[in-house]
C-alpha cells in the first residue's frame, strides 16, 4: 500500500552502498542543528558515494489516530504522495523519475516519516519536490478516496493471514481500548472505510508540524549547505503538535487469559505476552541482553535450541520487546502444528520460569554481548540506515556519542542484571495469548501451573 518512485540509478547506488564499510572503521561525524522553523536536524557528511538520503520524523505515526478512526495517520501519510495543489500524483512521480530519485512517505506506529534518496547533484531538486508535497499538498478528494480503497484491499487481504489477525487481537487485548500500539497502523477494515477525506486534512494541518519534527540527512553533502536548503524549503512549515501522554495498561490479572480463534489453518499461530517498557526504561541495554538469551537470538537462544531444535515442537519462534517512544508490549510470536500447540505453549512459559528461577551461565552472557557489540555497526553500513539511526538519536535522547558509548552499556551488563530484569518484566503467572489455530487439532488450553483465572 506503499508508493515508492525508483529511477534506475538509485538501483545501482544502492548496490554500491551495499558495501560502505562499517561505522566500527571509520569515524561519524554528526552535527546537530535547529531550523528557523523550530525542526530539529542532524547531518553526517558520508562522502564515500555521490549520494544524499534524508528522512523527517513527524508526530503524526498510528499512536495519534483518534479513537474509532484507527488507520487514519497510515491513510494520510499515503494521500500526501499524491501530489501538491500545482501537481497532480502522476505529474510528480514523472518528476521524481526524471531525477532518478526516490521519495516516500508513511506511517509507523510512533512517527511518520517522510524520505528522500537521491543522486548529490539531484538532490536539492528532490527536497524541493518532498517539500512540496509537505507544505502544499494536494489532499484531494478523488485521491485520498482511491488510497483509502487501496487501504482497505489491503487490509482485506491481510485478514485472511492468521499471523495478521494474531497479531492484531493481541495488541487489542494488551493495550485495551484507548492505548497508543493498540493497533497496527493500517487500522482495520471498519474503521478505514468510515474515513473521510476532511478528516485526513485535519490530520495533516494538527500532525505535520516542525517542532517537535526530527530530520536527518546522511550523504556527500556540506551541513551548512544541507542547513540553508532545508530552512528555505520547508519555511512554510509552522507551529508544534500538542503533547500526548501515554493511556495507562490495563491490568493483566492472573492466570493465562487465552483469545482462541478457529481457523482451518495446517499450523498454528501463537503469541504470548503481556506489556512491555519504552525505550527510554533504564533496564533497556539490561533487557537487551536477557532477551536476546531468552528468544532474541535466533539459533543461539533458549527458545530456539529447547522448543525448536530440541522438542521439535515449532517451525519458528522468537521473542521481542517493542520499545517505543511509549511503553509497548513484549510477546514471543511462534508457529507450530495444530497438535502440538498446547506442549509448546507450556515450554515458552517453562523457559521464561527458568530464566527467572537461574542465573544464565557465562557462555550464554559472553555470546550474547559479543553478538550485540559486534553486529551494532552492521546495522549501520548505508546512508539509510545512518539516518535511521540518527533519528532515534534525537527521538530517544541517546546523545550524539551514543555510537561509542553502546558497547559499554552492554558490557556492564551482569548475570544478577539478567536475571533481575527477567523477574521484573517477564511474567509466566499473568500474561495474554492469541491462538489463531484449527480448533478441532490443537483444543488450545491453559499452559499447566499458569495459575487460576485463565479464561478461553
Amino acid at each position: 500500500m506503499r508508493r515508492r518512485v525508483i529511477g534506475w540509478m538509485i538501483g545501482a547506488a544502492a548496490m554500491m552502498a551495499a558495501w560502505m564499510p562499517p561505522l566500527a572503521a571509520r569515524a561519524l561525524e554528526i552535527r546537530r542543528v535547529k531550523l528557523d522553523n523550530g525542526m530539529i536536524v542532524l547531518i553526517s557528511p558520508q562522502h564515500n558515494l555521490p549520494m544524499v538520503t534524508a528522512a523527517i520524523a513527524f508526530d503524526a505515526g498510528a499512536r495519534r489516530d483518534p479513537k474509532g478512526e484507527e488507520g487514519l495517520a497510515h491513510l494520510s501519510a499515503a494521500s500526501l504522495m499524491e501530489g501538491t495543489r500545482t501537481l497532480s500524483a502522476a505529474e510528480l512521480n514523472r518528476k521524481v523519475d526524471f531525477l532518478g530519485s526516490a521519495m516516500d512517505i508513511d506511517a509507523g506506529s510512533d512517527y511518520s516519516t517522510a524520505s528522500l534518496t537521491s543522486l548529490k547533484r539531484y538532490w536539492r531538486d528532490t527536497l524541493k519536490l518532498l517539500a512540496g508535497v509537505l507544505t502544499n499538498p494536494g489532499l484531494r478528494d478523488d485521491d485520498i478516496m482511491r488510497k483509502r480503497a487501496e487501504q482497505v484491499a489491503g487490509l482485506k487481504a491481510a485478514e485472511e493471514e492468521p499471523g495478521y489477525v494474531a497479531q492484531i487481537t493481541f495488541l487489542k487485548q494488551v493495550f485495551g481500548e484507548g492505548g497508543p500500539y493498540g493497533h497496527l497502523p493500517d487500522g482495520t477494515v471498519d474503521t478505514v472505510e468510515k474515513l473521510t477525506p476532511q478528516e485526513v486534512r485535519d490530520f495533516y494541518q494538527l500532525h505535520y508540524r516542525p517542532q517537535g519534527a526530527v530530520a536527518a540527512v546522511a550523504g556527500d553533502v556540506d551541513p551548512d549547505e544541507v542547513v540553508k536548503a532545508l530552512n528555505e524549503e520547508l519555511a512554510p512549515l509552522k507551529g508544534a503538535v500538542a503533547p500526548q501522554k501515554p493511556a495507562p495498561f490495563a491490568p493483566i490479572g492472573p492466570g493465562a487469559h487465552v483469545t482462541a480463534i478457529n481457523r482451518d489453518v495446517a499450523q498454528a499461530n501463537i503469541i504470548i505476552g503481556f506489556d512491555g517498557v519504552a525505550r527510554s526504561n533504564p533496564d533497556y541495554y539490561k533487557l537487551q541482553v536477557m532477551n536476546y538469551i531468552l528468544g532474541g537470538g535466533g539459533f543461539a537462544s533458549r527458545l530456539v535450541k529447547e522448543v525448536r531444535s530440541k522438542a521439535g515442537l515449532v517451525y519458528s519462534i522468537a521473542s521481542y520487546f517493542q520499545a517505543a517512544l511509549f511503553p509497548g508490549s513484549f510477546q514471543v510470536v511462534l508457529e507450530t502444528k495444530n497438535k502440538s500447540a498446547n506442549e509448546a505453549i507450556a515450554m515458552v512459559v517453562a523457559q521464561m520460569r527458568r530464566i527467572q528461577e537461574s542465573p544464565v551461565s557465562d557462555a550464554e552472557l559472553e555470546s550474547a554481548k559479543k553478538f550485540l557489540i559486534g553486529s551494532f555497526p552492521l546495522k549501520l553500513d548505508t546512508q539509510g540506515s545512518i539516518v535511521q539511526f540518527l533519528l532515534q538519536v534525537q527521538i530517544y535522547g541517546l546523545g550524539l556519542d551514543y555510537i561509542d558509548k553502546y558497547p559499554g552499556y552492554i558490557r556492564a551488563v551482569t548475570k544478577e542484571d539478567v536475571q533481575n530484569v527477567a523477574r521484573r518484566y517477564l511474567h509466566p503467572d499473568s500474561y495474554i495469548l492469541v491462538a489463531v489455530a484449527n480448533q478441532s487439532l490443537a483444543g488450545i488450553k491453559v499452559a499447566s501451573g499458569a495459575g487460576p483465572g485463565a479464561k478461553q
